[in-house]
């Protein structure tokens, strides 16, 4: 587990970012010989997936992509409102979005996955 600092909108957070090489090698191993390619290869385009979490715990008030869509680092992904404040989440790089885990209106809480990008 390792321990990181990670700035969003200006706010600080001390986080901890566990590695999971050794998961994606096991979830790759279990598959089962009848499972298809493209199966295959959409759990490891999942396995490899940045994740675009939640900073803090909040209400999703926006959502500006959706799956498949194509942004370039600081495009705004989503908008999370917490403690009567609207922040702007953004993309840290150009990428596809893969997939959005949630919907206008849903609470999250901090460091739950909302999009994963390629």
């Amino acid at each position: 587990m390792k321990h990181l600092r990670v700035t969003v909108n200006g706010v600080a957070y001390d986080v901890q970012v566990e590695e999971l090489e050794n998961d994606a090698e096991n979830i790759n191993s279990r598959s089962s010989d009848s499972t298809s390619n493209a199966q295959d290869n959409n759990k490891e385009q999942y396995i490899n997936a940045d994740s675009i979490d939640a900073p803090m715990s909040g209400t999703i008030i926006s959502v500006k992509v959706k799956d498949g869509d194509k942004v370039n680092k600081g495009d705004i992904l989503f908008i999370l409102e917490a403690m009567k404040m609207e922040n702007e989440i953004k993309a840290y790089k150009d990428a596809i979005v893969l997939k959005v885990n949630v919907k206008e209106g849903q609470s999250v809480e901090s460091g739950q996955k909302v999009i994963l990008l390629n």
